[in-house]
């Protein structure tokens, strides 16, 4: 009543608004009226303009609101608005004087129950799969022996008690645990910056890189788990630089997350059984590879013993295969040690033969020739010249000495005879001459002539 009376002119006529003064008196109302409210409806047209806010409506049956989020309360959201998805908004209604349009300022949002939560997952697998972030090729091989494990869950729950224990108890490695919220708004910017960060670690760095990622989280109820239906922490953990497990609920629980994991576990405590070995087993495996290989190698030696025995019984044994060589060499010995006489006998009949030609009279007649020659050239002759023929005499008297010695006929003198054939062949061996052949035998004083009596070989008789 008093704003009316304040309004009066001085005629008591109502004093008329400006256009401004309306808008902004409706929007004082309206805000003072609706400072907080609590809105039910369905999004469409939703608008992301590039400064980061978003601009959508809300809509039911019969009306329409306007709706804004402002880019500090984008980036916090615990879902992601899309056109159709029914949700439950709370903020304050305010007007937009410029156009004469109310509109809702959104704080938070959160879908409109179950169903809706399902729809939005089901639009962004399909999505998501479409752009072949789920492909099975995709997916890399765990290390099957890690040393460290990056581990990303609360740190204050049960999980992160059971996973450790189940590390310790199976595989000696180091643990890296990144506390983040689980549930809630800001759950999923948390996560996903544990991904990241894990991923950014130096590989040689102070702190150890891990060589795998479990994201882990116990049950709950789809509100619950909504944090990791967030697409940013799906793109972020399809492209993680370290393979990564998620280990998100319970058996039956799916996220968007298990499906562009490298693995995904049923449990937090089965993702600590599926990313380690057990130590125990191993050496047992070991133990039991070791003593495979020692019975197979005694197997091997064992068989290839028998092998070489059977092998060994059909070779000829030494002595055997020796025997006919040393009988060879014992035939040649013989055979050599007659050789070698024989030819000694044939370099001594060829030697004889030679020397029968030779007569100590051929050198002698030369010598006295040159002899006299050097005697009338002996006065002309140089005492140096003179010496060199002196000792070429000496040679020369040398040398007939020992050509008197091979003297063919010289041993005729000293009782000896010389044997020819009927062919005047000197005869030096009995096997020379035939049985009735006519010979020659010739003495120191003469010749006799004489006839083989007998046949070859001829027995040699001792003198009585």
């Amino acid at each position: 009543m008093s704003d009316v009376v304040d309004r009066l002119d001085e005629a008591g006529n109502a004093r008329p608004y400006t256009v401004s003064e309306l808008a902004n008196a409706l929007k004082r109302t309206i805000e003072n009226a609706y400072g907080f409210v609590r809105l039910r409806g369905e999004i469409s047209k939703v608008t992301r303009p590039p400064s980061g806010h978003i601009y959508l409506d809300l809509k039911d049956e019969s009306a329409s609101i306007a709706g804004i989020i402002w880019v500090s309360r984008a980036r916090s959201l615990s879902i992601r608005p899309e056109t159709g998805l029914e949700v439950i908004v709370t903020g304050k209604i305010t007007t937009y004087p410029g156009r004469s349009q109310y509109q809702i300022v959104i704080e938070t949002m959160e879908p409109a129950g179950e169903g809706a939560l399902l729809a939005q997952l089901e639009r962004l697998k399909k999505k998501l799969a479409a752009e072949g972030l789920f492909a099975a090729e995709r997916k890399r091989p765990l290390p099957a022996m890690p040393k460290v494990i990056g581990v990303i869950t609360s740190p204050t729950g049960a999980v992160i008690h059971d996973i450790l224990h189940r590390i310790t108890a199976r595989w000696p490695c180091r643990v890296i645990v990144w506390p983040v919220l689980v549930q809630g708004d800001q759950a999923a910017g948390q996560v996903r910056a544990a991904i990241e960060g894990f991923g950014a670690i130096a590989p040689d760095g102070p702190v150890p890189r891990p060589d795998l990622i479990i994201v882990a989280r116990g049950g709950g109820s789809v509100e619950d788990l909504w944090p990791f239906n967030d697409e940013a922490l799906a793109r972020a953990t399809a492209d993680s630089a370290i393979p990564l497990v998620s280990a998100v609920g319970h058996e039956t629980d799916f996220t968007l997350i298990d499906f562009v994991s490298d693995l995904r576990a049923p449990t937090p405590t089965a993702a600590a059984e599926l990313t380690t070995p057990v130590a125990a087993e191993i050496l047992a495996g070991l133990e039991d590879l070791g003593g495979r290989l020692g019975q197979a190698v005694d197997d091997a030696i064992g068989s290839r013993g028998h092998a070489l025995a059977i092998a060994g019984a059909g070779l000829p044994r030494p002595e055997g295969l020796l025997a006919g060589a040393a009988h060879r060499l014992g035939v040649a010995g013989l055979r050599l040690s007659g050789a070698l006489r024989s030819n000694v006998e044939r370099h001594g009949r060829q030697l004889a033969g030679i020397a029968s030609r030779l007569r100590p009279g051929l050198l002698t007649s030369g010598v006295d020739v040159r002899s006299q020659r050097i005697a009338q050239v002996g006065l002309r002759l140089p005492p140096a010249a003179g010496r060199r023929i002196d000792s070429a005499r000496k040679d020369l008297n040398a040398h007939a000495v020992a050509l008197n010695l091979l003297e063919p006929k010289a041993p005729l003198k000293r009782g000896f005879a010389l044997v020819r054939g009927a062919n005047g062949r000197l005869a030096k061996l009995a096997a020379d001459l035939a049985g009735g052949e006519a010979i020659d035998i010739e003495f120191r004083d003469g010749h006799v002539a004489a006839r083989v009596d007998g046949e070859p070989p001829f027995a040699l008789t001792s003198p009585s």
